[in-house]
């Protein structure tokens, strides 16, 4: 069972400079113990100020490689795209961050989801060792229907544990999205949390008597401690 403790910050300004502070010191540690560091990000509008602060960090970023923890099968110029909001923010040309090695997922220039998907799980084991793939930090968001990457309840994806990789469905996109023991596998795990429409979500992440079923962001379960880095509004009443 994994344990849980919980940041709280007051507003969003502040949710995505700890957002930024903490993925910065995950980036330096790594790169003090191995010469790479591999990280795994999650999409949507919450994470994306971290990622502009981040991006502006002049870390080694060029012994870093960046992954998404799932994407949208889109062109990567779609709007939706989170490889197009990574490119935007962290990535963004004449900053630190736009030195880092990016690995996004492969969509709609290959032929299927199906595809995508194999191909992406080669990227990731050839990029990051282990079997389970390791990365040394994994941010994850959380749906307010309790999904994780694209993990969605009531959906497949949440119960594939033999492969790296598998396509989630959810909100009417086909999505391709790494797997349960890949999260879990992460040397550290962080959640970003925000809103008040967040907050039952949080509070069955955090229920040890909560069911993975209803709750896929449950089934992350890695050896370490997961921090939950939330705004009061998501956070009030825990």
């Amino acid at each position: 069972m994994s344990s849980y403790r919980i940041e709280q910050v007051q507003s969003a300004q502040d949710l995505a400079r700890r957002a930024a502070e903490h993925i910065g010191s995950a980036i330096d540690l790594a790169l003090d113990q191995r010469d790479r560091a591999q990280i795994a990000l999650s999409g949507g509008t919450t994470p994306a100020l971290a990622y502009a602060l981040l991006g502006q960090e002049h870390l080694p970023w060029d012994r870093v490689d960046v992954f998404l923890g799932d994407e949208r099968w889109v062109a990567a110029d779609d709007e939706s795209s989170n490889a197009r909001m990574l490119r935007n923010t962290l990535l963004k040309r004449d900053q630190p961050g736009a030195r880092a090695c990016f690995h996004p997922v492969p969509t709609v220039e290959l032929a299927s989801p199906e595809a995508s998907a194999e191909a992406f799980a080669e990227l990731v084991a050839k990029v990051c060792q282990g079997e389970p793939p390791v990365f040394d930090f994994m941010l994850l968001g959380l749906g307010d229907d309790g999904h994780t990457a694209s993990l969605f309840p009531g959906t497949e994806a949440p119960r594939v544990c033999d492969r790296w990789t598998t396509i989630g469905r959810g909100k009417g996109l086909e999505r391709i999205t790494l797997t349960a023991p890949v999260l879990s596998a992460a040397r550290q795990v962080v959640f970003l949390v925000s809103g008040d429409a967040k907050r039952q979500a949080l509070s069955r992440l955090i229920d040890a008597r909560e069911s993975s079923e209803r709750t896929p962001a449950k089934l992350v379960q890695p050896a370490s401690e997961i921090l939950v880095l939330a705004d009061q509004a998501a956070a009030e009443g825990l």
